[in-house]
């Protein structure tokens, strides 16, 4: 049995140890067809940009509609999520594969259908990675990310050689159609799972609403706006390798499909090494530390590729590119899991997501346009520049370090008796707290609603403003505005343990007799005596 500190704790666990499995299945079915579609490409178009394209297209949709996926996976049953998109997939798999077949094929075409498999992906990502959490203990989550990012990558090591293979002997219709059948597995075990679902004690977020809350989350969080910039810059200056790497395997070391498909499995290969140094490079470095090294690998490596004539040496480059890529993005994931609680981790993740796929697409073209014009050398010299640059974007925007914050729900809020009859809709609510603050503590008292601030904004909240009664000037009155009764309850859930520490000093501050009182008020308009009886009968609809 592992120790808990042991990179292989979350295999302890049943269930994630089957669809680890079966997922990876599927990977290795998806990147034989990876190497299909990117060489199938290569053949039917002289366009080093439409190469490229390859990647991108199945990239964009992942920035384009991860954070619509986020917001369904936070407010619907996350296992039918998954296998609605896994069927999705399978039928665009059989669809590419049967059109391949037939000869019927063409570069757009080509495009469309990896377009939608990325979209499947998209679908599929969020309520996947959010699952993880919901799988293994919050001990465990780094190592899971880490064993989730070897799962790929381990098949990347062999799996593009393989496909590489089965292209060069039987064609690209043969590679779509292995992707076909590695869906299989993991339907079935998707369809036997049977996670436990809490109870849900407040009706579901309205889909607009779910993903301006993701959307508000993550604005005022500040260390999250770090990793998803720093990921958007990976992304983008990474890119250029997987992208270019068809051109890199026919024109610089000038081999075919299955030189292709053994650069891939390099890459894959050290992206194993670096998923299992993972835990002992966060015990020795800082997360920044790590990032950097990252963006710097991927540089030597983009460097060296462009320069270099010779398969193994390429290679071995691709090995500090693999093991690069899986260090800087399994931080990046695990960084936001643990700084998010539960009611909103899938948006947060789709966000990421977004930021760094959307790096990845807008690099995948302008690094293709780039080789189109200038050829693959320079534009993967270009690639190189702009990694150092991230790597110094650190010097302004440096990661936070992993800490395992408490942001499980607080639980302290009881919903008030009210002798009013109001409905979950009614509203809008304005809240106002009335605090005693002495004039020493002033100064500590406004540094505590600066947080206050950002944390009633950050779970919903509207309007918010501090104002001081003139007349009593100790004291001081919080006040913010939600938009319905059930937004109010809603708002006071998502408080967790790791804010608790901020109304503590509030209260510490507050000098009355009796605690901080609290005014729940429902705003309402006047209106003229003979629209009284409209009004009420509105009222009763709602």
């Amino acid at each position: 049995m592992p120790d808990r500190t042991s990179p292989l704790a979350p295999f302890r666990n049943e269930t994630f140890r089957l669809i680890w499995a079966a997922s990876l299945v599927s990977n290795f079915g998806g990147l034989i067809q990876a190497v299909g579609a990117a060489w199938m490409m290569a053949s039917i178009s002289s366009s080093a940009n439409m190469v490229a394209l390859v990647q991108a297209s199945t990239s964009l949709p992942i920035m384009l509609f991860s954070v619509a996926a986020g917001a369904l996976a936070d407010n619907f049953d996350r296992r039918k999520l998954m296998l609605t998109a896994q069927c999705f997939m399978l039928t665009v798999a059989i669809a590419l594969t049967l059109c391949t077949w037939y000869g019927v094929i063409t570069p757009w075409l080509l495009l469309t259908f990896t377009f939608l498999l990325g979209c499947g992906t998209a679908l599929n990502n969020p309520a996947w990675q959010a699952s993880v959490g919901d799988m293994v203990p919050r001990e465990d989550l780094p190592a899971a990310v880490s064993l989730n990012s070897m799962g790929f990558n381990l098949t990347r090591s062999v799996g593009p050689a393989i496909g590489g293979a089965i292209v060069a002997a039987a064609g690209a219709a043969a590679a779509f159609a292995a992707n076909v059948l590695s869906y299989f597995a993991l339907l079935f075990v998707l369809f036997r799972w049977k996670p436990a679902i809490p109870p849900r004690t407040l009706p579901r977020e309205d889909f607009i609403r779910a993903i301006s809350a993701g959307l508000r989350y993550v604005s005022m969080s500040p260390n999250i706006g770090k990793v998803l910039l720093r990921g958007f810059a990976f992304g983008l200056a990474t890119s250029s390798i997987l992208s270019l790497l068809p051109l890199i395997a026919r024109d610089l070391v000038s081999g075919g499909p299955l030189t292709y498909g053994v650069l891939l499995g390099c890459f894959g290969l050290g992206a194993i090494g670096g998923a299992l140094m993972n835990a002992r490079l966060r015990e020795r470095f800082t997360s920044e530390t790590i990032a950097r090294l990252a963006f710097t690998g991927f540089a030597v490596s983009a460097s060296v590729s462009a320069i270099s004539t010779s398969a193994f040496l390429t290679g071995a480059v691709l090995l500090i590119a693999g093991g690069s890529w899986v260090m800087a993005l399994s931080l990046f994931n695990t960084t936001v899991q643990l700084s998010t609680p539960r009611w909103v981790v899938a948006r947060a993740l789709s966000l990421y997501q977004t930021t760094t796929f959307g790096g990845i697409a807008a690099g995948s073209w302008i690094w293709g346009t780039t080789a189109d014009t200038h050829g693959a050398q320079t534009a993967l010299l270009a690639s190189a520049v702009v990694m150092i640059a991230g790597a110094a974007l650190g010097l302004r925007f440096a990661l936070p370090e992993l800490q395992s914050l408490n942001v499980d729900p607080l639980n302290r809020f009881s919903e008030p008796d009210l002798p009013l009859d109001l409905k979950p809709r009614s509203g809008p609510i304005v809240i106002l707290i009335d605090y005693e603050i002495a004039e020493g503590d002033i100064p500590d008292f406004l540094e505590a609603m600066t947080e206050r601030r950002r944390i009633r904004i950050r779970d919903g909240a509207g309007q918010w403003a501090l104002m001081r009664d003139l007349e009593n000037p100790t004291v001081w009155t919080e006040t913010y505005h939600v938009p319905t009764w059930v937004e109010y309850v809603r708002h006071n859930q998502r408080r967790t343990h790791a804010d608790a520490a901020n109304g503590e000093k509030l209260n510490q501050l507050h000098s009355g007799a009796e605690p901080p009182r609290v005014h729940r008020m429902i705003e309402r308009q006047t209106i003229i005596p003979h629209e009284y009886e409209r009004f009420k009968q509105q009222v009763e609809i709602h």
